[in-house]
């Protein structure tokens, strides 16, 4: 019986692991973070704009989420 090796990360994790061992101080460290959360917030902001774009969110459905609640109800036991 052959055993196979699975890498524990993609390929992505592994160029961000790489990219994070080059990284020298707390600034530097601070600016990966601001250029991740611009990532993500674009992207998120693409998705948004397709929804809308679909018709499947508008205006109201987003003003609805200000008052949505979906938080887990922790220590509620039947």
């Amino acid at each position: 019986m052959e055993a196979t090796l699975r890498q524990p990360f993609n390929a992505a994790q592994i160029e961000l692991l790489t990219a994070m061992g080059s990284l020298k101080t707390e600034s530097d460290l601070r600016e990966l973070k601001l250029a991740m959360s611009k990532f993500f917030a674009e992207r998120a902001d693409r998705e948004l704009q397709r929804l809308m774009d679909q018709g499947v969110v508008n205006d109201e459905t987003i003003a609805n989420w200000e008052h949505e609640h979906m938080r887990t109800p922790y220590g509620q036991m039947p």
